[in-house]
């Protein structure tokens, strides 16, 4: 049993999640540690702690400061205000986009790309694939294209090893009889995994997601993100080695489950944040989405020519590609198939492992679908 002194600790990131602000695992962790560094000696200070943790945005701070008091203080709570979902600050928005109100005759049920933002946690099924998985993450580090890395070791290469040679001559009283060599060392590229969480993808997202938790779990340098109508970064939580907690914490943070399609402005805020541009540049990218962008193809075909620009190659796979016959038919998809390296099946984890896992430099010409 914890102190009854933590209860209002755990307490506090239950209520904000209730309220739709967000308050992920790894945050609470965080926020029982700064009030420990701390050693609060008022209630300004733990505020202050929960403030810079939780980071709430100027619109919702009022809220998140009524939340507290009534956590804390005992302070009644307001009732929240009437309208609709549309009508309400975003909770966890890494891009800065604005919200799209959703029309009348549009219903995000996953059948086609939607401009509705939808704003909620979600429970990731952890799956029956746990042989695949395990198999993929093995086989991963054999199968991660490699690049040429600044760093040398000794063997057969190009490059005289001047230091090798100088020991071996003072061993043989300045004779030598080869000449050492040195190589370049490798290590594996960069790999970003983009997955689309929009309304038409929905019935491939728990799957991509607990892909992806094997990906960071057998690769050196995996960072993923899910797009939508946000972009989130869920590379942290995929990091725990527990798969069902690794999803349960990425459910926490994102929010724009089952929304609408806006890759192109998400991608945009991805390419914005040099933090982020950063994991591109010499990457295998890997985007899990089926392309059905809402409205017109712009913004799209100027994010991926930006992000081909930097990345090693990009592997773009969807669902609808599972069909031998499939060809891209949306002007968006027809529009930046020229900027993709490889079309190929992303239906389901077994699919896109397989995808990943024989991809190769052979495989990368525009628009090629093996």
């Amino acid at each position: 049993m914890t102190p009854r002194a933590l209860d209002p600790f755990l307490a506090f990131p239950a209520a904000l999640r209730a309220a739709g602000q967000p308050a992920a695992p790894d945050q609470t962790e965080s926020f029982l540690a700064a009030v420990g560094l701390l050693g609060p000696r008022r209630m300004q200070d733990i505020r202050r702690a929960a403030h810079a943790v939780y980071g709430p945005g100027p619109e919702r701070a009022e809220e998140f400061d009524a939340i507290f008091d009534a956590v804390f203080l005992g302070r009644a709570l307001a009732a929240p205000a009437l309208g609709a979902p549309e009508d309400l600050p975003g909770s966890y928005d890494a891009s800065g986009m604005e919200e799209v109100p959703l029309p009348d005759d549009e219903e995000p049920s996953g059948g086609d790309a939607t401009a509705a933002e939808r704003l909620f946690a979600r429970e990731l099924a952890t799956g029956g694939e746990a042989a695949v998985l395990r198999s993929f993450a093995r086989a991963l580090p054999r199968a991660l294209p490699r690049r040429r890395s600044r760093r040398h070791a000794a063997g057969k290469g190009r490059l005289a090893d001047a230091r090798r040679a100088f020991r071996e001559m003072l061993r043989r009283d300045g004779e030598i009889t080869r000449l050492p060599t040195r190589r370049r060392r490798t290590r594996e590229r960069r790999v970003l995994m983009l997955i689309d969480v929009s309304g038409s993808m929905k019935e491939g997202t728990d799957g991509a997601l607990r892909l992806a938790h094997a990906l960071v779990q057998g690769g050196e340098r995996v960072e993923c993100f899910t797009v939508g109508t946000r972009l989130t970064r869920v590379t942290r939580a995929l990091r725990h080695r527990n798969r069902e907690q690794a999803l349960t914490r990425a459910s926490g943070l994102v929010a724009d489950w089952d929304g609408g399609t806006r890759l192109g402005e998400a991608l945009a805020a991805f390419l914005s944040v040099p933090r982020f541009a950063s994991h591109a540049r010499g990457a295998l990218v890997i985007v899990v989405s089926d392309g059905l962008e809402r409205g017109g193809p712009e913004a799209l075909v100027a994010s991926m020519q930006r992000l081909s620009a930097l990345a090693w190659s990009v592997l773009w796979l969807s669902p609808l590609a599972a069909d031998p016959d499939y060809r891209p038919e949306t002007g968006a998809m027809r529009a930046i198939l020229p900027l993709i390296d490889r079309l190929g099946d992303g239906a389901t984890p077994p699919a896109i492992a397989a995808e990943i896992l024989g991809f190769s430099k052979g495989a990368r010409s525009p628009g090629v679908r093996a």
